[in-house]
């Protein structure tokens, strides 16, 4: 079983991340890349990791698509990382036509970056996500049902 990190990446952790994750999906700056570098070199690992590509005004983190290409040759440059593609999250709407739109987004800047991984789309909108190209969906409410919110 492959375990994959999604999430923030705070650089204070990528050793532990390193040491227990076997693909990261949320390289979303070239720091957070290089800490994830060093961390995989000290263990002498090459680690595949996702670039995060920020498709949607409500997300937080996530590189601009027209920045994505820099920062892909950057990760590219580490011996400790092999690129695989690129990650993004979809806007929360209902408006099925705004998610479609996010993830052509996601798909064209996944043509530019190149790779093997297109990890986009969730239990609430896969369909709009495979439409688009997806290669991995995640889709953990669906099998696991909704998070409580306090």
């Amino acid at each position: 079983m492959r375990k994959h990190f999604i999430g923030h990446l705070q650089t204070n952790k990528a050793k532990a991340i390193v040491e227990v994750f076997d693909v990261v999906q949320s390289v979303d700056r070239l720091e957070a890349g290089l800490a994830l570098a060093r961390a995989a070199d000290t263990v002498a690992k090459r680690l595949p990791v996702l670039l995060q590509v920020n498709v949607s005004p409500a997300e937080r983190f996530g590189c601009a698509p027209d920045e994505a290409e820099g920062l892909a040759e950057a990760l590219r440059s580490q011996p400790g990382l092999r690129l695989d593609g690129i990650m993004a999250i979809g806007p929360v709407t209902p408006d099925r036509e705004a998610i479609s739109r996010a993830f052509e987004v996601a798909a064209k800047t996944f043509g530019r970056v190149g790779g093997t991984t297109l990890s986009i789309g969730m239990s609430a909108d896969w369909r709009e996500a495979v439409r688009a190209g997806s290669t991995m969906v995640r889709i953990g409410t669906a099998l696991f049902g909704g998070r409580d919110n306090p």
